[in-house]
C-alpha cells in the first residue's frame, strides 16, 4: 500500500499530540486553564437556548447508541461475508472504546469541570469517552463508504455528514457540561491516531483474506 507510511506517520503525531495534551494534564493542568476557559465560553455562549439540541446530539456516542450500532453495524457485515471489516470495526469500537479509553482515564484521573452538568457522569473527565467513541465508531464508518456507496459525490456527502457529527459530538461534550475541550481533542486524537494506524492494517489483511476465499 503506497499510502501506508503516510497513514502511520498521520496517526503518529495525532498519538504524539494526545500523549503531550495527557503529560499536561496529569503534571501541568494549570497551563490548559487559559486554553480550556476560552473555548468552553464560546461554545456554551447560546446557553441554555441550545440545551434540547446538545443533550439530543450528545445521545448518538452514548454508550448504550454506540454498542447497538457497532453490533448491528458489524452484523450486517457479517452476513454480507465482509470478515475484515467486521473485526475492525469491533476492535475499533468494543476494544478501543469501549474497554481502553475507560481504563486510560484511570491513568489520568482528572476531575470533571464544575459547570452545571446537563447530563449525568461519573467517571473521570480525560479523554473524553463520547469524544473517543464517536470517532472509532463514526470514524471506522468514514473509512469504509467507499467500498459501499460507489457514487463519489453521494460517499463524500455521507463522510461530510458523518465528519460533521463527530465534531458535534464532541463540541456537545463541552456545551453540557461534562468535558474541558482539551478532554474532547484528548479523545478526538486517540481515537483518530488509532483509526490512521491501523487502516494499513485492516487493508492488508482485507486483501489476503478477500485473495483466500476466491482461492476456496
Amino acid at each position: 500500500m503506497k499510502n501506508k507510511l503516510y497513514y502511520q506517520f498521520a496517526g503518529s503525531c495525532f498519538l504524539v499530540v494526545f500523549m503531550f495534551l495527557g503529560y499536561v494534564v496529569r503534571f501541568y493542568s494549570q497551563w490548559l486553564k487559559g486554553f480550556d476557559q476560552t473555548l468552553t465560553s464560546i461554545v456554551r455562549k447560546p446557553y441554555p437556548a441550545a440545551n434540547s439540541f446538545f443533550i439530543w446530539i450528545t445521545k448518538f456516542a452514548d454508550p448504550i447508541t454506540i454498542g447497538i450500532l457497532c453490533v448491528v453495524i458489524a452484523f450486517v457485515l457479517y452476513r454480507g461475508k465482509y470478515y475484515a471489516e467486521m473485526l475492525w470495526l469491533l476492535i475499533n469500537t468494543a476494544l478501543i472504546a469501549g474497554v481502553a479509553n475507560p481504563l486510560i482515564k484511570l491513568v489520568f484521573m482528572r476531575p470533571r469541570p464544575t459547570l452545571d452538568h446537563l447530563v449525568t457522569e461519573h467517571s473521570y473527565s480525560f479523554p473524553s469517552g463520547h469524544s473517543n467513541g464517536s470517532m472509532l465508531l463514526y470514524g471506522t464508518i468514514i473509512f469504509l463508504l467507499p467500498q459501499f456507496v460507489k457514487q463519489k459525490n453521494l460517499c463524500l456527502f455521507l463522510q461530510i455528514i458523518l465528519g460533521l457529527g463527530i465534531f458535534l459530538i464532541g463540541i456537545s461534550r463541552i456545551y453540557v457540561g461534562v468535558h474541558f475541550p482539551s478532554d474532547v481533542l484528548g479523545g478526538f486524537c486517540l481515537g483518530l491516531s488509532w483509526l490512521l494506524m491501523t487502516y494499513p492494517i485492516y487493508l492488508e489483511k482485507r486483501f489476503v483474506w478477500r485473495f483466500k476465499n476466491k482461492q476456496q
